[in-house]
Parts: C-alpha cells; sequence; structure tokens
C-alpha cells in the first residue's frame, strides 16, 4: 500500500505568506557567475599541486607578519594556499571565497583534514561580492586576479584598504600574459599518479584590448590508451605586477613587487 502525504501550501493573497509555513530562504546567489572550472574541475588539484612548491615560499613569508582580525583569501580553488595560510598563522578565524562549485567540492573535502580547517567558512560567491570582515588580519588572492575585470579589481582593493588593520598584507599572485597577446600553444605538463598520466597543455588568444581567452585541453590515459579528453576555457583579463601594485597603492596602500607576488600593507 502506499501512502501519500498531501500538504496544504495555499497562500494567504492578502498577505502574499503562508502564515503557517516558515519563510523560504535563498541561496545566496552570485549574479552573472559562469563556472569556467566544471570542466577541469578533475586536474586542477593534480597540476596545481605539482606547481605550488615554487610559489608558496613568497607567500609564507609575506604572512610573517599579519593584522589581527579576520583572515581573508579570495578565489581559493582547491585550498593549496588555504593549507599554507592556516599552517602560517595558527590562531585567527579566515574566510575564503569561491565561487565555483565544482573547486568547492575538493576544497571542503580537503578542509575536513586540514589542521585549523575548522577555522575557515567558505562563501560560495566571488571575490568582489564576498561581504568582507570588519577588520582584516591579512588577504590573500593566488592565481586568481586575472578572474576580475579591471573596475572589479580597483573596488575590491579600496574596500580591502578601508578594513585592514594596522600591518596587514595583502598578498596578490600574478600571472601572464601582461597584454592581450596570443600566448603558447604551453608546452604539455605531464603528472604520473598510479598508472594513469594527465597531460595538459594551453594557449591563449586575445578576447579583447584588455584580456585573452585561455584554452586549455586535459588528457587522461594508461599507456598509449586516452581514457579521457576534456577542454576548458577561462577568460583572464590581462595584468602585470607593476599594475596591481599601482592599484592598490592608489587604494592607499604602500606596495612592492616581489616577482609575480605583489605585496601590500597600510602605510606604517
Amino acid at each position: 500500500m502506499i501512502t501519500v502525504f498531501v500538504y496544504d501550501c495555499r497562500v494567504d493573497t492578502e498577505n502574499e505568506i503562508d502564515r503557517d509555513m516558515p519563510p523560504r530562504r535563498e541561496p545566496p546567489r552570485d549574479n552573472g557567475y559562469r563556472d569556467e572550472y566544471t570542466d577541469a574541475a578533475a586536474y586542477v588539484h593534480v597540476f596545481s599541486s605539482t606547481m605550488w612548491p615554487a610559489a608558496a615560499p613568497g607567500l609564507v613569508a609575506a604572512l610573517a607578519e599579519v593584522g589581527d582580525g579576520t583572515l581573508v583569501e579570495l578565489g581559493a580553488g582547491s585550498g593549496l594556499a588555504t593549507a599554507e595560510i592556516l599552517a602560517a598563522v595558527p590562531a585567527l578565524p579566515m574566510v575564503v571565497a569561491e565561487p565555483s562549485a565544482a573547486l568547492r567540492a575538493v576544497l571542503l573535502a580537503r578542509l575536513h583534514d586540514l589542521p585549523g580547517g575548522d577555522r575557515v567558512t567558505v562563501h560560495p560567491v566571488s571575490a568582489q561580492r564576498l561581504a568582507l570582515p570588519d577588520r582584516i588580519a591579512a588577504v590573500v588572492g593566488m592565481h586568481m586576479i586575472g578572474h576580475l575585470r579591471p573596475d572589479d579589481r580597483r573596488a575590491l582593493f579600496a574596500g580591502l584598504s578601508q578594513r585592514l588593520a594596522p600591518g596587514a598584507p595583502v598578498v596578490i599572485s600574478t600571472f601572464p600574459p601582461a597584454e592581450a597577446v596570443a600566448t603558447g600553444p604551453i608546452e604539455p605538463m605531464r603528472v604520473a599518479r598510479g598508472e594513469a598520466t594527465y597531460e595538459v597543455t594551453a594557449r591563449a588568444e586575445p578576447s579583447g584590448p584588455d584580456s585573452v581567452r585561455w584554452t586549455s585541453d586535459y588528457t587522461t590515459r594508461i599507456g598509449d590508451e586516452v581514457l579521457e579528453t576534456t577542454r576548458a576555457e577561462y577568460e583572464w583579463w590581462v595584468h602585470s605586477p607593476e599594475r596591481i601594485a599601482d592599484e592598490l597603492a592608489s587604494a592607499g596602500l604602500s606596495a612592492r613587487v616581489e616577482g609575480d607576488l605583489v605585496v601590500a600593507r597600510p602605510p606604517s
């Protein structure tokens, strides 16, 4: 026998709500965001983790001195920088913005096992839509700044500048090209895991006066057998370390370039 439960969900048209039902709470929405990482999510952590050892020391050095308040990470991806931040600053709470549902799944799974992972609140929004804490101890944005339009970048930097605690660093990594020019194809990168080999190659073509369109082709193979191929495309707003430093300085911060990193702090 099948029992059917029928709920009376009739609406009180006079007051436009059903008094017997709790108000529906809509999830936060990042209007206009298109998840460009859906097709690449299975590969992002594999390749990023092989490149991370070269990027980590500069970030850790920049976090040797932080302010008080809340740590902020913009575009956390799969959580490689998140782990470094938690280890470098062991006591403070942290908020993270990551708009990609596919990458958030990896991030949240990793946070479960990371020391200090319970200090992290993950927001499903892009960097420019994150509700910033009133007092910020440090800001980190690794390998993400090109996803922001120049006007969104400048607005974000202005908002951060108003909330930084004394001594709080803003650490932003940059990535070429610095101008909207064709780039690549980049030499294929390969990573072996078990019997499988994962491969990626990428190229960029101008998509506007200040942007390029990156195309990344991913392949999974065992020996000569190709198990999977997938393509991901990303819009990237071009910038240089010097340009990011100038924009941070225009927001009232003291900025310096350290290779592909830009580190800025409030004036002392």
